[in-house]
């Protein structure tokens, strides 16, 4: 592999809570790690989280006022928020998820690259799912190879899985004594099932509040065990990894617990993602020693003790290893602009399902 000397990239992710804009600077030649460097969070205003949830499921086709609103939002929000970095090389545009649909071969991240590029003066790779999609991939999780390179950094050496908990949950399974992300053996990477979508709908619809704080009317009520169980008999469950979901495709959770008390529903909502990577450990080839978790989820000390209850293995916090959860993504996507830069693939068969480790991405050049 030629040399290639470490460049400051810059990852920037909004998420399906959109909530606002992570930025995170990472030093890195696309293999290795060489420095985390420093971060920064733009929050979304009311009406700006209101355009964009008007924007959430359509497809470009789709509403042309609608989407143009909220690609106004996503353009203005990254500007404002690479204007606060300097002596950036790189940067890393994911744009916002609206529509995810693997079954059909279609994605849908909202985002200009080229405008990105245009408005800040500095290279931009984005796109970073359409070409795994088009060679038979899922498109999703793109995490991974990244977290094949925190294992490495962290001299992890048993295999471990990385939990991420947002709207939708996701693992990678790493096994750090492979040589690289796309040996075959070193990762294991799919969606699990709903993470804290379903709760914050619920928190949102009944309480009028975004979240359940600290997981505390969770912590007052009791999960139904039955209810779970009626989930898991869906065919995703059962489906074999790689695997992915929307944050939609679980859309009828708030009518699961309809009839429970309000701290019942919640508890059901927030054991929910810990019993999800349960019923998926049998697809795992073997059994990580530790779980490390990121993602707000890993804010919810309720949700943190279903998964030390469900999970084999010790669960702990991936600031435990010295990550931070809070800009994993933004961090995992400087990574991947790196490595498109560099030509180097950025998801292999057990992380999208695409059937040869692949590249992908574009870069716009100013």
């Amino acid at each position: 592999m030629a040399d290639f000397t470490p460049i400051r990239a810059l990852g920037l992710m909004s998420g399906t809570s959109m909530d606002g804009v992570d930025a995170a600077v990472l030093v890195t030649d696309g293999v290795d790690i060489q420095e985390f460097g420093e971060s920064a969070f733009r929050p979304f205003t009311a009406s700006e989280v209101e355009t964009l949830t008007a924007a959430q499921g359509l497809w470009p086709d789709d509403d042309a006022e609608i989407l143009n609103a909220a690609l106004k939002v996503i353009q203005d929000a990254h500007a404002d928020i690479i204007g606060e970095f300097e002596d950036i090389d790189l940067i890393s545009f994911h744009g916002q998820t609206l529509n995810h649909d693997p079954d059909k071969a279609r994605t849908f991240q909202l985002g200009d690259g080229p405008d990105l590029a245009a408005r800040t003066g500095i290279k931009t790779a984005w796109d970073f799912r359409t070409n795994d999609m088009r060679a038979g991939g899922q498109g999703a999780p793109l995490a991974p190879f990244f977290h094949f390179a925190c294992a490495k950094w962290a001299g992890l050496t048993e295999p471990t899985a990385f939990l991420n908990l947002g709207g939708v949950g996701n693992v990678t399974l790493i096994d750090p004594s492979k040589p690289t992300p796309q040996t075959s053996g070193a990762l294991l990477a799919f969606d699990t099932g709903p993470a804290n979508a379903p709760l914050n709908d619920l928190m949102q619809s009944r309480l009028n509040k975004p979240f359940d704080e600290n997981g505390a009317l969770a912590a007052k009520g009791t999960a139904d065990e039955a209810i779970l169980t009626r989930v898991f008999q869906r065919p995703f469950f059962a489906q074999v990894p790689p695997k992915s979901l929307d944050r939609h495709d679980f859309h009828d959770a708030l009518t699961w617990v309809e009839d429970l008390s309000n701290a019942d529903a919640a508890a059901t909502l927030t054991a929910l993602p810990a019993a999800c990577v349960a019923a998926n450990q049998s697809h795992f080839p073997n059994q990580p020693k530790n779980w490390f978790i990121c993602g707000g989820g890993a804010l919810n000390p309720t949700l943190m003790v279903e998964l030390q209850n469900r999970l084999t293995g010790t669960v702990a916090p991936i600031e435990d290893i010295g990550l931070d959860g809070d800009m994993l993504e933004a961090q995992a996507f400087a990574f991947l602009a790196v490595r498109t830069l560099r030509g180097l693939p950025i998801s292999a068969s057990t992380t999208t399902g695409v059937p040869e480790p692949k590249r992908g991405g574009q870069i716009a050049t100013p």
